[in-house]
């Protein structure tokens, strides 16, 4: 069971007393903790027990219904055996009032003149200056600034650049279908400086190509820019080279398979600027 909660107390239920809870009451719990000399916040199990009240704090003949003495509606506890309280104990006489702050009083202690503080010749030049803004510090600021923006500015270049990126190798691989790799290379030379180093395999399918279109279909696919070695190059690539007379046309020599070229309708005059191609190799 619990105790009385006032100092110096240690009655409880256990042996006879009773005991009676803070009310909930803001002015009347605080007058009962003025009088019990203690500062601490009651809870819903803090209890004082009746040798604290006087006889006068209880009704006469109203009873509680465990059968006790029951206080009044405005009971306040004022026997404490706390000895020489600092002020007199709270009852319905006495009202507690907070304090009020006195005025502060201007202190004025005269002219004093050896306290006043005097600066020194070139200290208020140094107290403006602390104050106006450093000149280096907005110029480091300023050029701050700037460095951010070409900042932002290369960060969007350089995503620019990853999708210009992206969508040449989508390009490449798509080329990379029906071109070889020299082709491709080809395609990146310029018409007046190229170059080219084909391959034998690029060379296998340029013969097939113009015995497929013919002499004229096959340069104007050279003329559009289709990447392919002009007629110089398949003439000297070609492991046999066999002059023959004939009236058959390039198409009738390929169906014979006998691997003869028509030397018929082919460019002739001097070399041009697409027959400057690099010569190597000999088909196997």
């Amino acid at each position: 069971m619990g105790g009385c909660s006032a100092p110096n107390c240690s009655n409880s239920t256990s042996i006879g007393k009773q005991l009676f809870r803070f009310p909930k009451d803001p002015v009347r719990k605080k007058k009962w903790l003025v009088n019990c000399k203690r500062d601490f916040e009651p809870t819903p199990h803090s209890r004082l027990c009746q040798d604290h009240f006087e006889q006068n704090q209880f009704e006469e003949v109203a009873r509680s219904p465990a059968g006790g003495r029951k206080l009044k509606p405005n009971a306040i506890p004022t026997l404490f055996s706390v000895s020489e309280p600092p002020y007199p104990a709270a009852s319905t006489q006495y009202i507690i009032l907070p304090m009020k702050p006195e005025p502060e009083k201007e202190l004025n202690f005269g002219d004093h003149g050896y306290a006043r503080r005097t600066p020194l010749p070139g200290m208020e030049e140094e107290e403006a200056e602390e104050h106006q803004p450093c000149a280096r510090c907005q110029l480091l600021k300023k050029q701050l600034e700037q460095e951010m923006q070409h900042t932002a500015r290369l960060q969007r270049e350089a995503e620019e650049m990853k999708k210009r990126l992206y969508r040449l190798d989508r390009i490449e691989k798509g080329l990379q279908n029906f071109l070889y790799e020299d082709q491709i290379r080809a395609l990146s030379l310029s018409k007046r400086s190229r170059r080219a180093v084909w391959s034998p395999e690029t060379i296998l399918k340029a013969r097939k190509i113009r015995c497929a279109v013919g002499t004229k279909g096959y340069e104007y696919l050279r003329e559009l820019g289709y990447p392919l070695p002009s007629y110089r190059t398949l003439c000297n690539r070609l492991e046999t080279k066999i002059m023959v007379t004939t009236d058959m046309s390039c198409e009738e020599l390929a169906e014979l398979g006998l691997g003869l070229m028509a030397t018929c309708d082919s460019p002739t005059g001097g070399v041009g600027e697409n027959d400057e191609e690099e010569l190597i190799g000999v088909l196997s």
